[in-house]
């Protein structure tokens, strides 16, 4: 049952003290036949439900029933408060009916991996009667961000749970002190509120390098120093006190005041924790830079004495997801009010995307440059940058380095939908033996309008070749691989500010001309080509077809029941899954269990430092499982948790991948901000084949490579799914 604690970190997002009072613990508050307030979490056949016939006490009780040995079911609420105190208390009634294959408990967590208890140790089961049950965990107030708790059926049978309670060192939950986390000296610090005060910093070379050292060192201590970790700086703006005293000066006075700035940081405790373990490290942290920049011996060794220091386990300005572990870059502020900040702020910018980079990307080895040059060559672009476009537009740039489908200016940037262009043509373009074809029409009239049919090749757009069109929008392109490069290019290729574009265009052989009509994007897509699409349908008496785009795993088990029988089933992942199925849907698909993936993530221990997890399996359900012939379809737009359900379903014995490679972007993403309100993403933890083989930037490589032609696209042919369904015929 170790895969039950793994479940319970991950599946749990029960808001952070969100409730103004803690209610239903005796469940006679109820909503369709369920607690009021209580999140049901799990996987499995269990059914949960409020019993008004067996209870304890009062009127109702919860009843969780399950025939499913393989699955748990349970609830979950959080806390609404942190509270002062040394132990928390979770009691309450549970009774039980043959209860096999597994346990039922209480059970409480405190994040971060402060304190977990589920009774597993209890190892209650079989037949009982009604009996109190009690967990105690020990509390951390100053590290606590949540406290969750609930009950829990792993395995087969019923049980009961009645008159929950929770006391703070002895005081009823209602009656304990609610802790009130106090300010640290970051949050105290107001100088810089109003802009930075830096201006006019000088580009020559000499100077461009003592920037770019002043970034590397800046960055490290950020994340490396204790007293930083612990908030007792405000960083952003410890930057703009140091700024100007390096600014013009010689290598050798600012070696002195680094060495001047470091000591001021005050001391710190050297760790005592053992290196990893060499064949489960991934990447090692890049401080080479250290021994390399020909720094005095003094201010090197200053720095190589961090690298062993005893960091805090909660960092102020970068925190760990419970469960998952990619980072959160917490606290960073985003200075929404500075929509084009100063130059101190714009090299605040920089240096902090560069230094999250540096050391909480888990891909950063397979950037294919070596970053720390990437840092001076956007120093001036960041400094140069005359107004919020060009800002934005270097902030682009430099994501884009990354080559991480995840990463872009999110949120609806106004300066990057003005450079790509505001108004969308009536046309979707896709690329097909290398050329920009029209593929299809957002509206059917207002396409026909257009005077672009399907199957055309674009050779012009307002005078510029496609090629040309390229080559400007590749470096703002943010991509893992290049077809998902020209998948976004495809997007943008017809964009435009203007009402109308000219096109100029290939058909049977024939040069034409059209000018065509732009729109707003509310125009001309209303959302519902995806709501019309069925998750399951059967192609034909013998092949079944899943549309994973409208997945809901409540489905699942009345579809398997009609199609189990089937000769072979289709799996369309080129969308996005609506529901996350991997284990509900990937158990139903072979008999036994199967390796398919490993994880990498960092900690604030030692960052850069990514360590592989043990390897997760997809678990088989025996002679119950599909027998007939799985095809996986993928493209470019199999993304994320497409290609993450991809690489556990072919792991089936009967399964084939067709189509071609994928975004080849994997893993929980992590959201950065920055200086103007500008907001991007990373992949925030690696995701590997068992072996270690990438999915990062590779994507998951088809079994069959098919690819959409030209001449299939004007036919209105679907080429993947043709070959797919030959294969389960044949």
């Amino acid at each position: 049952m170790k895969k039950l604690f793994f479940i319970l970190t991950v599946m749990i997002f029960s808001n952070i003290f969100s409730q103004k009072k803690t209610e239903n613990l005796n469940f006679e508050k109820t909503e369709n036949n369920l607690p009021k307030g209580w999140e049901i979490i799990g996987e499995g056949k269990a059914q949960v439900s409020i019993d008004s016939v067996i209870k304890k006490e009062g009127s109702a009780a919860l009843k969780i029933e399950s025939g499913d040995s393989n699955g748990f079911k349970g609830i979950s609420l959080a806390l609404p408060e942190n509270y002062e105190g040394k132990e928390i208390k979770l009691s309450g009634y549970i009774k039980t009916e043959n209860v096999t294959d597994g346990f039922a408990s209480l059970w409480m967590r405190i994040d971060p991996k402060i304190a977990f208890d589920n009774m597993q140790n209890t190892d209650l089961k079989g037949t009982t009667d009604w009996k109190k049950y009690e967990i105690t965990l020990k509390m951390s107030p100053e590290e606590t961000t949540k406290i969750v708790f609930g009950a829990l059926l792993a395995g087969s049978g019923t049980i009961w749970v009645d008159d929950m309670k929770i006391t703070v060192d002895g005081k009823d939950i209602e009656n304990a002190k609610i802790f009130e986390k106090k300010l640290v000296k970051a949050d105290l610090d107001k100088e810089f509120d109003g802009g930075s005060k830096i201006s006019n910093i000088d580009l020559d070379k000499n100077n461009t390098e003592n920037l770019k050292n002043l970034g590397l060192i800046w960055g490290y201590l950020k994340y490396y120093h204790p007293n930083i970790a612990k908030g007792n700086y405000n960083w952003d703006y410890e930057l703009f006190r140091i700024l100007p005293k390096i600014n013009k000066k010689t290598k050798a006075e600012n070696d002195r005041i680094f060495i001047s700035w470091i000591k001021s940081l005050g001391n710190y405790p050297i760790s005592k924790n053992k290196d990893a373990d060499e064949k489960n490290i991934k990447i090692k942290p890049d401080l080479e830079w250290i021994s390399n920049s020909g720094f005095s011996d003094e201010l090197r060794g200053l720095l190589l004495n961090l690298k062993n220091a005893e960091r805090p386990k909660t960092n102020y300005y970068v925190g760990f997801f419970e469960g998952v572990n990619n980072p959160d870059f917490k606290n960073e502020k985003t200075y929404e009010n500075m929509p084009y900040p100063d130059e101190g702020f714009r090299l605040l910018s920089l240096y902090r995307y560069w230094n999250i980079i540096q050391y909480y990307f888990p891909y950063k080895n397979l950037i294919e440059e070596d970053w720390k040059k990437v840092l001076p060559e956007f120093i001036p672009k960041f400094l140069k940058a005359e107004n919020t476009s060009e800002y934005t537009l270097a902030t682009l740039e430099i994501i884009a380095r990354i080559h991480d489908t995840h990463a872009n200016v999110w949120g609806n940037n106004k300066y990057v939908n003005q450079f790509f262009g505001e108004r969308y043509p009536p046309v979707k373009i896709t690329f097909a033996e290398s050329k920009a074809v029209v593929k299809e029409y957002f509206k059917e009239d207002l396409g026909k309008e257009s005077g672009l049919q399907k199957g055309d090749i674009i050779l012009e757009v307002n005078g510029l070749t496609v090629d040309e069109i390229i080559k400007k929008q590749l470096k703002y392109t943010a991509a893992s691989n290049y077809p998902t490069q020209l998948r976004e290019v495809a997007r943008n290729l017809l964009c435009s500010n203007d009402e109308n574009i000219k096109v100029k265009f290939l058909r049977d052989g024939t040069v034409k001309n059209t000018t065509v009509k732009t729109y707003k994007y509310s125009e001309i897509d209303d959302g519902e080509e995806e709501k019309k699409r069925e998750f399951f349908r059967m192609l034909d008496k013998n092949i079944a077809y899943f549309y994973m785009g409208s997945v809901d795993s409540k489905e699942l088990p009345a579809v398997f029941d009609k199609m189990i029988n089937t000769k072979g089933l289709v799996i369309d992942f080129r969308s996005y899954p609506s529901d996350f199925v991997v284990y509900k849907l990937g158990k139903l698909l072979k008999p036994d269990a199967s390796d398919f993936v490993k994880f990498t993530f960092t900690a604030n221990s030692q960052p850069g430092l990514f360590i592989y997890t043990p390897i997760i399996k997809v678990e088989g359900s025996g002679k119950d499982a599909y027998k007939g012939k799985i095809a996986i379809l993928i493209n470019e737009t199999t993304q994320s948790s497409a290609e993450f359900h991809t690489m556990a379903f072919r792991t089936a014995p009967n399964a084939k991948v067709f189509g071609s490679t994928t975004a080849g972007a994997d893993g929980n993403v992590s959201r950065i901000t920055l200086p103007g309100n500008i907001s991007t993403m990373i992949s925030g933890i690696g995701v590997y084949y068992p072996d270690g083989k990438e999915t990062q930037r590779i994507g998951i490589i088809p079994d069959v490579e098919v690819k959409p032609t030209i001449e299939g696209i004007k036919n209105e042919r679907d080429e993947v799914l043709e070959k797919a369904v030959n294969w389960i015929n044949n």
